[in-house]
């Protein structure tokens, strides 16, 4: 299978997506397409035989531990899970010692955390590859799951009315932000002003945009947003270590709740539904009935009518970070132009 871009990223980081171009991310976005038909068609793709690679989690994660382990393995690495018990950045040892020592015995580093310093610190001393799983400003292997799942329905990224709802400064609202302008979406931040992305993050999405063709639209207005939009995107109304402001939250967001009727606002019968997961769509999880007990909701940021609906695309898109996540590692690990064309 061959792509239109053919890029060397090997040696790279991964830490955002301001440091990739938007074709670049195109490129990683086509080898995961390239990954996931061979994985689907049964074909050994063991191109990082004999590697190792750390997996670092401050914070648990189901989708990101799964999607890298799955396709280290995949690749003919092994990987090795280190937890919050096992690294302790600040406490036992320095993010840079940790990051020299981890350096000497693996070929990569996966880090999933809190603060961006973290991996911007093992990247600059680890002296591998390093790759970020999320910290509390992006997420960047999400958004590659996200647009493969897209442009696996859609056919193309450029141009694509893309809604993000809800916390438009959270680590997603920051990246979507960010990557959409990097490959000509029409990308539209809808969410009430206090919860949208920083002046800092948007003026570098509009410079962006300049040279893409990309349209960047920060709007309070649902009705704005979803004018014949083809994607819809949302993501939990607190994330992780900010449990506190959940009253705040779901007063400020409540009217912002994805459901049949904002779907219906864009008119659009194909539009997209998309969620990083997991949801709180249902009464199905200990954090749902908590939530319903104390604030009587049955569902939060998502309908369960809407989640379970033919337009929800979010098991598509979870799967696909495992074929993004292996395209990231295998083309900063080794050489894949070759591979592509076969």
């Amino acid at each position: 299978m061959s792509t239109t871009f053919n890029f060397d990223l090997k040696g790279r980081h991964f830490l955002s997506l301001i440091e990739f171009s938007g074709e670049e991310i195109n490129y990683l976005i086509d080898l995961s397409a390239a990954f996931k038909q061979k994985k689907k068609q049964g074909v050994p793709h063991r191109i990082c035989e004999g590697k190792n690679i750390a997996l670092l989690f401050e914070k648990p994660s189901t989708r990101t531990r799964c999607a890298f382990t799955v396709a280290a393995i995949d690749l003919g690495m092994h990987p090795e899970y280190l937890g919050k018990n096992d690294i302790q950045f600040g406490k036992k040892e320095s993010v840079r010692d940790t990051a020299i020592v981890l350096g000497r015995m693996f070929d990569g580093i996966q880090f999933r955390g809190f603060a961006h310093e973290t991996v911007e610190g093992l990247a600059k001393d680890a002296g591998v590859p390093v790759w970020n799983g999320l910290t509390d400003l992006y997420h960047p292997t999400q958004i590659l799951a996200d647009f493969l799942t897209v442009k696996e329905q859609k056919g193309e990224l450029a141009g694509i009315k893309f809604v993000y709802v809800g916390d438009g400064r959270n680590n997603m609202g920051n990246t979507l932000l960010i990557g959409g302008a990097k490959v000509g979406m029409d990308m539209r931040i809808c969410a009430p002003k206090s919860l949208w992305p920083s002046d800092e993050i948007v003026n570098y999405a509009k410079s962006v945009a300049i040279e893409t063709g990309a349209v960047i639209t920060l709007t309070e207005s649902i009705e704005e947003a979803m004018d014949q939009a083809d994607v819809v995107y949302t993501d939990v109304w607190v994330s992780m270590g900010e449990e506190a402001a959940f009253a705040e939250r779901i007063e400020l967001l409540r009217p912002y709740q994805v459901n049949m009727d904002m779907l219906q606002k864009s008119g659009n019968p194909d539009i997209m539904f998309l969620h990083c997961l997991p949801a709180f769509h249902d009464l199905e999880t200990e954090v749902g009935r908590a939530i319903h007990e104390q604030y009587g909701l049955i569902e939060m940021e998502v309908t369960d009518e809407v989640f379970r609906s033919r337009h929800s695309f979010v098991f598509d898109e979870a799967e696909n970070r495992m074929h993004t996540i292996k395209a990231v590692m295998a083309a900063t690990l080794t050489e894949t132009r070759e591979w592509l064309d076969r």
